[in-house]
């Protein structure tokens, strides 16, 4: 009897406390939510609050007007921009669609940033050998998670158009063992 007690407590402590809607579940609320009343949750990052603390992380700064346009080796490092593939110059804003994030570290590494499956960054992670990642400049339904890939390390980039914008399609064939 105590132990039935004790979980009909616990039950009704946890509906109490939850956020779930269960009047709305089961019909007896009848107004429709203004969609402005329906919030993200406080875990969840927008695409600019990902990319911001990955520049703030690196300590990077935007080009500035004399520097846009300039090749990639030219600009000082600790700043970034945005190119196609080869990353050859960089531009200070993504004036178009098929342009990736660029950073060039303050150690001189230039690197594709952008948004890949799990799955993908995993076959990066594990130091496979001939394999594709297919990056997005914007979050997506296949490709949430924010990445970091040296330009040297990619063997091939080609843009391709998709439905809602661009994919980038990083072809790494090896990835050089670390120094140590």
């Amino acid at each position: 009897m105590i132990i039935l007690l004790g979980s009909v407590v616990v039950f009704s402590f946890i509906i109490w406390r939850s956020a779930i809607d269960f009047g709305g579940m089961w019909g007896s609320d009848t107004q429709t939510k203004k969609r402005s009343d329906v919030r993200k949750p406080p875990s969840v990052k927008t695409v600019r609050e990902d990319m911001m603390e990955l520049r703030q992380q690196n300590h990077l700064r935007s080009l500035t007007t004399v520097e846009d346009g300039k090749p990639v080796q030219n600009l000082p490092n600790g700043t970034y921009g945005f190119s196609a593939c080869g990353a050859t110059t960089l531009s200070a804003k993504p004036n178009n669609t098929l342009l990736l994030e660029i950073h060039k570290h303050h150690d001189g590494i230039v690197y594709y940033v952008g948004y890949a499956s799990d799955e993908q960054i995993q076959k990066y992670l594990a130091r496979e050998k001939n394999f594709h990642i297919f990056m997005s400049p914007r979050s997506w339904e296949r490709a949430s998670s924010l990445l970091e890939i040296p330009v040297e390390f990619v063997a091939k980039c080609e843009g391709r158009a998709v439905k809602d914008g661009y994919l980038f399609d990083l072809y790494v064939a090896t990835i050089p063992e670390l120094q140590s």
